[in-house]
């Protein structure tokens, strides 16, 4: 064991007594969060997003030696090395990966969206027509842990929806000669992804936007980003967002873990520290009303730290602000917490799981009952692992297909279904005092036919000459 690992401390909040379903509580105070400066880490990536603008190719490499110790001749990386990795990859890796793949293709796939159209009156119709987005540029990380799993959770939606060009950058790796992880070349392989890209951090999220240089080994422009990163790919991501649409600001992992006294407390512990085990930011919270699965949690997290690999790491994370056993009245009190908590994964491991799970509102994806734990998720269970931290699932959604596409609207209307409406277009765009609205419609409509004078008029046959009075 080593000498550093010091015991695992958790922090415990007790709850109880508070009327935690009124509108006055903001539960996102009473639960704390890991401190994620991304304001400070903007001042630090814009000079460097600035740099890649304007130098490209150049600047990349510049910053791959000074950040990863790496020089690198070119960034991108070859369809050989590709190969290589695919053809040494472990066999067993590769079946997990395939089958992981599989899964993941085949939920992916029922999230398509098909076209609608609607017929407002007759003779004029809307249409909301789903486009994929034309290139896409997918961030792997590549720091404390190694993630093929992220470039399938990644790729595969993407593929789905119909993405013309993937681009897939990850940082070098000085052990493996500047390349990044030959695991995730192997996955780029298993994905049919042939354009890599050796480069990490906020310069990879601007080379993305960017671009960086003519020639085959370029990269050119994409029009969205995804994945997670540290918080320098979080705050270049919010650098760069509107040159780029993102689908996400990734902060430090977290779980969430909603129980009673039917959870089982091994279960319970393994899957807190499977998230500590991410980062020493990552949060791991349990809200139970259960006084003897707090006791029997702790006491289990004491044992099963101390024989984790990555025991110091996870200390850290369980002892941080953003770890903690809480103690509520009861489950309605903490479904209210981990609602209000917005949590990247929710476990439920009560006796009513799935009636629970059917009414959360707020996370990034939920997992019901004792056997579908979060790094079933990571993996295997077809679910994307992409998912909204930092309490952002109030707000947003886990990458899936729907991150690729565009909804464009097209309206067709016919003269009579317009002037049907035409009066109601011009008296709103008169309420909002901008009347060239409405005069653009009253432009199309047809004027009414003139009414012609006649008069009898002599009938000449060629000869006869008008005659005067």
């Amino acid at each position: 064991m080593n000498g550093n690992y010091t015991g695992c401390v958790i922090n415990r909040i007790d709850l109880r007594g508070m009327d935690l379903r009124s509108a006055g509580v903001d539960v996102r105070t009473l639960v704390p969060r890991a401190e994620f400066d991304i304001e400070a880490a903007l001042e630090a990536v814009r000079p460097i997003c600035e740099d890649v603008r304007h130098r490209g190719e150049a600047a990349l490499i510049e910053y791959g030696e000074r950040f990863d110790g790496v020089r690198l001749r070119s960034l991108r990386v070859s369809s050989d090395a590709i190969a290589q990795a695919l053809s040494a990859l472990d066999p067993a890796i590769r079946a997990a990966l395939e089958e992981s793949i599989r899964r993941a293709r085949k939920v992916h796939t029922d999230q398509k969206r098909r076209d609608v159209q609607t017929v407002v009156v007759p003779g004029g119709m809307v249409t909301e027509r789903w486009v994929p987005i034309r290139r896409a540029g997918l961030y792997v990380p590549g720091g404390l842990a190694v993630l093929p799993s992220s470039v399938v959770m990644n790729v595969i939606p993407a593929q789905v929806a119909g993405v013309d060009s993937i681009a897939v950058a990850s940082p070098p790796q000085r052990e493996f000669g500047g390349l990044p992880h030959p695991t995730i070349l192997a996955a780029c392989a298993l994905l049919g992804v042939e354009e890599v890209y050796a480069v990490g951090g906020a310069q990879a999220i601007a080379m993305f936007a960017y671009g960086s240089g003519d020639g085959e080994t370029g990269c050119r422009p994409v029009d969205i980003v995804t994945g997670p990163g540290n918080i320098y790919v979080a705050a270049a991501k919010r650098l760069l967002k509107g040159r780029i649409g993102i689908d996400t600001e990734a902060g430090p992992t977290e779980i969430a873990i909603l129980a009673d006294l039917t959870a089982d407390p091994g279960h319970v512990a393994a899957d807190l520290i499977s998230q500590a085990e991410h980062d020493p930011m990552a949060a791991a919270v349990l809200v139970t009303d259960s006084p003897a699965l707090i006791e029997a949690v702790g006491l289990e997290l004491e044992n099963r730290v101390a024989a984790t690999k990555h025991r110091e790491r996870i200390a850290q994370s369980l002892g941080g602000r953003q770890s903690a056993l809480i103690l509520v009245d009861d489950l309605e009190a903490g479904l209210a917490v981990v609602d209000g908590y917005a949590a990247e994964h929710l476990e439920i491991q009560t006796s009513n799981a799935r009636v629970l799970a059917g009414r959360v509102r707020n996370a990034g994806a939920v997992f019901v009952g004792p056997y579908s734990p979060v790094s079933l998720g990571d993996y295997c269970a077809g679910s994307n692992h992409v998912l909204p931290t930092g309490g952002c699932a109030c707000h947003s959604s886990g990458l899936s297909v729907q991150s690729f596409l565009k909804g464009i609207h097209i309206v067709e209307y016919n003269e009579p279904a317009l002037s049907e409406v035409a009066q109601h277009v011009v008296t709103l765009a008169n309420a909002e005092d901008l009347p060239a609205h409405g005069e653009a419609v009253l432009a199309r409509r047809q004027p009414e036919p003139e009414v012609l004078q006649t008069f009898d008029l002599p009938v000449l046959d060629g000869t006869d000459q008008p005659q005067e009075d």
